[in-house]
This record gives C-alpha cells, structure tokens and sequence, in this order.
C-alpha cells in the first residue's frame, strides 16, 4: 500500500489541533471585550471579565474539594447567573454538569443524583424542600451548597453545608483551567423524562456542545452582542447551548427567574432584548399579557420556538406585535433543535394557508448535523420524498449524544444501523423538508416540557375505582399540548373529573397531570389493545 505524501510528516501535534469545547467561547470574549455586558440580573450587572473570572473560581473551588474529570455536579437551579457560571465552570475543572429539571419531585430528582453519582449539588433556595427530600431518599452525600439568588424573596431554607458566593471565595480566579484532554470527553449530563421506566442520562461531549453551539448562531442569524432573554429554562439540554453560544459573539444574557409578561416586556423594552427561545407557552404569556404588563420596544425580535408547531393565527399576531418565529425541533440526544424551518423567500408571495402549511412542517437539518432522514426503522431504507409515507425520523452527526449513561441496551437500540433513532414518526416532501406526524412513544410536549402518557396511566391505574386508562394529547392554545385521560371506570364504581385530577396530583409532578379526564369506555382493537389514535381524535374534538 503506497502512502500518500499528504499523510507523511504531517501528523497532529498541540500547534494545529485543538480539541473543540465551548469553553474556550468565553475566555476569548473575556479577553476581546472585557467591558461588554456578560449578564443583567434584577439590578446586578457583571462584564465579561467578571463572568470569566467567577467561573475560574468555581472550577478552583471545586478542584480544591476533589472535583475532577468525569465528576458530576448537580445543578438545581432557575435560569440565573450561577447557572451560567455552572456552564463553564464546572467542565473547567474537567467535571460533567447535571442540570436538573427544577419542577420534577424528589423522587426522581433523588433517582438522576444517585445515577449520576453526584459528588456536588448546586441548589436554589427556592428548591430546598424538595433537594431536602430527594437528598433524604439518595444513597450518594454530595457537597451540598445553597444559592441564595439576592433577586429571590420567596420561601426556603438553607440545607447546604456552605453558600454559593463563599464556596466561590475559596477559589482563585486565575486558576489555570485544562482544555479536554478529548473532545468526546463528557461535558453534561441530562435525564429524559423517562418513557417506559426511570429516565435515561443522556450523556453530551465538548465536540458536540460546541458545534451546536455555533450553529444556533447561523441558525439564528446572530451578528455580535446579541441580547438574550432567558425564556428557555437552562436545565432542559442545557438551554439548547445557548449558554455558550451568547459568549462566541459577546452577547449579553438576561436572566429570568419566571417566565411572567411584565418581566419580558420590561427586558424587551430597557435591555433591547434581540433573541429569545420558548415553548408555545412563551408566546401565548407574551400575546395574553395584560395591557397594564405591556410595553413597546422598537426592535425586531427573534424567537425560536420547539414542540407542536404555532398555528397561523399565533404566528401572525406574533409578527404584528414584533417578533419573528422560527420553528425548530429536536431532543435531549442531540442538544435540543437540530432541525429548523428554514424559510424559502419565495414561499412569501403564496396565500397565508400555504404558508402556514409550510411552516407547519419541521424542516431541514442544522449545518452542524450531518445527516436527517426518514426511513424503515426494520429495514432502514429511507421512505419516498413523497410526503405521505411514514418512516421514524433518524438522525446521524457530531450533535448526537455520546449515549446513555449506564444503559447500553439502549445505547445499542438507539443507534441501530449507524443511525440515532429518534422514535417519532413523520413523511419527508420532495424538498426535503420533513414533519411529524406522531410520536411512537405517546410522549406528550407541554410548555416544553415532555410527559410521558404512560407515567401517567400508572399513576391512573393505581386509583381504586379505575379499570382502564389510556392518556393521549389534547391539543391547547396556552400550553401547546396537556395531558387528556380516558377512563373507564369499574363496575359499580363513581369518581368525578376533579378527584381523579387530584389523585394524580398526589403522584407526580403537577405539570404531568391530566387536564382533562373524559369517562367513557375505552376503545380497543379485538385482541384488547387501546386505540389510541382513535382518542386523539376524540380529544381534538372535546
């Protein structure tokens, strides 16, 4: 075999190859613009200097106590400007950044620190009773340390063995940071709400994180010193990498403990705020608000948008009140939006209908993505660009998770022939758009947040007086879907709507509960399984 002269003498050494991480994103900023605003927060203000150097001293601190490679901190935090620093502080010091879903219960919080084997814990006062329990209910005893954001005035206690601002004192804030001795090395971990069983550590590396972040600049058209609203919760695919794709162009976050209309027109109007991201939830607080909460602001607005696409109406009363939708879709495994509808100039002359149909669809890939398709999940031959036959959406590329911590089983079944098998179901058009059609796994996407219809059953069939239930998505204007029940009650047995919503409320997290609870006999196929799209059709028409 004849070697090539390009493969001879030039080999890779620390001169032409660096591993790709998003954290270098913000020492160079802190280094070209150490004076632009890095952070608003109620009334604090902190540069780029400043928010480098408080996230070296987190990485020293939590070296100082034994913290390291492959280690994981736990973050239950709100989106403030700990939760930023916790982005690039903690895989300074090579460990992997578990942020945690803020309005889960103990129970499964307690569940991802012992699969995750946290060795520290973050936590917002606001959330100490439940990392109180969940701590109660863990086999791990990590570092425990309190937030006490000065914004917050609620209620909560202090469990921690020491507060945030004086663990960071103990750092330095020149602390020599290490680049990732690899770019597959983990960066964070985040847990799937959990479909058929406990959720899955979906496990994120350097490589990934920094490409998806450099893409949601493209993406979005970003120039430099974007001013960012924090809508998206940063515990959900760690804020879709927005956390560090503001530093690559020295953009200002302004953070938002709650998602409130006063508060975000106020930013919109004193910061100028130019990107924000949120579930259909977001826009309907924003179209909702109260004319006393409104405010004007002169600026183009930039807002992404996930989950069930916005319906016509929402789309133009969103354009009309100054912001611009974008639709994206994506999941956990592969770092939020990885799919975005890219509009076509030429689809602006076409009447309203058309487009609204065309925007209804999920679209093509992100640059950083190097494969989207849908195809045979038993075959793997991709499906006819036809826009009616059915395949699973599929992706492949760097922006596809590492796996799942622990779970090679479903490691191995989620990659099936070369391939990150995304369990939802949708056409491909003869441009290569695509569009969902259905979810194989009935997961439920309210407010952005995922609820998995068979967490929900369960907690149904526990009630004494339930004999079947099936729980299937009722579509909403507010929260873009809720949970609906179909119950079918035993013999002789009566309950009424508001004692079954209250029975679930006392097994899962409040968001996870049905809305709606329909008392009907559930239709089933001949050998007894639920028709469930034979539901869909009766909650789309409640």
């Amino acid at each position: 075999m004849t070697t090539s002269a390009y493969d001879t003498d030039l080999d890779r050494n620390p001169a032409n190859f660096q591993p790709l991480t998003p954290v270098t994103f913000l020492e160079r900023a802190a280094s070209v613009f150490p004076a632009q605003a890095a952070i608003i927060h109620g009334p604090l203000r902190r540069s780029y200097a400043e928010f480098y150097a408080r996230a070296r001293r987190l990485a020293s601190a939590l070296a100082k106590h034994g913290i390291g490679k492959n280690d994981t901190v736990a973050a239950m935090l709100p989106n403030t400007p700990a939760m930023l620093e916790c982005h690039y502080g903690v895989p300074m010091c090579g460990a992997v950044l578990n942020t945690l879903n803020t309005r889960l219960d103990a129970a499964i919080i307690a569940f991802s620190l012992d699969h995750g084997e946290a060795k520290v814990v973050i936590a917002d006062r606001e959330f100490s009773r439940t990392i109180k329990e969940a701590l109660a209910l863990c086999t791990v005893k990590p570092l425990v340390i309190d937030y006490d954001d000065p914004v917050y005035d609620g209620p909560g206690e202090r469990v921690g063995a020491i507060e945030y601002e004086d663990f960071l004192a103990t750092g330095d804030a020149d602390f020599a940071w290490t680049m990732p001795s690899d770019e597959w090395d983990a960066i964070a971990l985040n847990y799937t709400s959990g479909t058929t069983g406990d959720p899955k550590g979906v496990v994120y590396h350097h490589r990934g994180a920094s490409l998806l972040a450099t893409s949601n600049v493209i993406t979005g058209s970003m120039g430099r010193h974007p001013v960012y609203l924090w809508t998206l919760p940063m515990f959900h695919c760690n804020g879709w990498c927005f956390p560090w794709t503001i530093s690559i162009l020295a953009g200002t976050h302004v953070c938002l403990r709650q998602v409130r209309a006063k508060a975000m027109y106020d930013a919109l109007a004193d910061h100028h705020v130019t990107h924000l991201c949120g579930a259909p939830i977001v826009m309907s607080t924003l179209l909702n608000a109260r004319p006393e909460e409104q405010r004007n602001f002169s600026q183009k607005v930039a807002f992404f948008t996930a989950a069930a696409p916005p319906p016509e109406a929402v789309l133009g009363a969103m354009k009309q009140a100054g912001f611009e939708v974008t639709h994206l879709y994506g999941l956990t495994e592969c770092y939020g939006p990885a799919v975005v509808n890219e509009w076509n100039r030429d689809w602006d002359a076409l009447p309203a209908s058309d487009q609204a149909t065309l925007k209804a669809r999920q679209g093509v890939r992100y640059p950083a993505l190097e494969g989207l398709d849908v195809r045979d999940p038993e075959t793997m031959e991709p499906a006819p660009h036809d826009g009616t036959t059915l395949g699973e959406v599929m992706m492949r590329g760097n922006v596809v998770m590492k796996g799942y911590l622990k779970n090679p089983t479903a490691t191995k079944a989620a990659f099936e022939g070369g391939w990150f098998h995304t369990g939802d179901l949708g056409v491909r058009y003869a441009d290569g758009y695509i569009q969902l059609k259905d979810r194989s796994k009935d997961i439920i996407i309210s407010g952005g947040e995922n609820i998995s219809s068979i967490e929900v059953e369960d907690a149904l069939y526990k009630h004494p007086a339930v004999q079947t239930a099936a729980v299937v998505a009722r579509p909403d204007e507010k929260w873009g879907e809720t949970p609906c029940a179909f119950v079918e009650l035993k013999p002789g047995q009566s309950v009424t709507e508001a004692e079954i919503i209250t029975w679930c409320k006392g097994l899962l997290a409040s968001f996870k509960c049905p809305r709606t609870v329909v008392f009907v006999e559930v239709p089933k196929t001949s050998t007894g399984k639920i028709q469930k799209f034979r539901l869909r059709e009766m909650a789309r028409a409640l």
